[in-house]
């Protein structure tokens, strides 16, 4: 059924990886350039910004937002194979994987341009990269309830 806690996690996954789409995911403010500009990465480009806010240059980073998007609508489809716990608990493991990618890919990104411009700090992530880590969480969490209600139909239909 659809009002079980396993739902509110799912749904979760969904807000967290709704927001990694809208909100910055990386930022670099200092660079070795001199120029006082900065990096910022989203999940749509990686921006390269001058001291007064200017764009310098942008590059497209689709597949951190095409990562999201499956993740955010893997938990979607989840949410609703309530009828078969089975196949929600394996969507729910390929989503796992889909998120480790999506933490991979945003790695690989952010130490990749660190590495280019010869910056100085690692730069900082914003909540576009918490909300990665908080939808695996959650999408852990939702898995574990799944579990247990199997658990229980089987413990169950035992004593029938």
């Amino acid at each position: 059924m659809i009002q079980r806690v396993q739902t509110i996690f799912l749904f979760l996954v969904v807000i967290a990886m709704g927001a990694t789409i809208g909100l910055p995911i990386w930022e670099q403010l200092q660079t070795n350039s001199g120029l006082g500009d900065s990096w910022i990465l989203s999940a749509f480009t990686l921006s390269n910004l001058d001291s007064a806010g200017a764009e310098i240059q942008s590059s497209s980073k689709w597949y951190i937002a095409a990562l999201a998007a499956f993740a955010g609508l893997l938990a979607l489809i989840s949410i609703f194979q309530y009828a078969d716990r089975g196949r929600q608990m394996m969507i729910n493991m390929v989503n796992s994987l889909v998120m480790v990618g999506l933490v991979v890919a945003v790695f690989l990104t952010t130490n990749g341009i660190n590495s280019a411009i010869n910056a100085p700090e690692a730069g900082s992530y914003q909540v576009g990269f918490w909300a990665i880590l908080v939808a695996m969480v959650s999408n852990m969490l939702a898995n574990r309830f799944i579990r247990k209600d199997e658990a229980l139909v089987r413990s169950v239909d035992r004593i029938r």
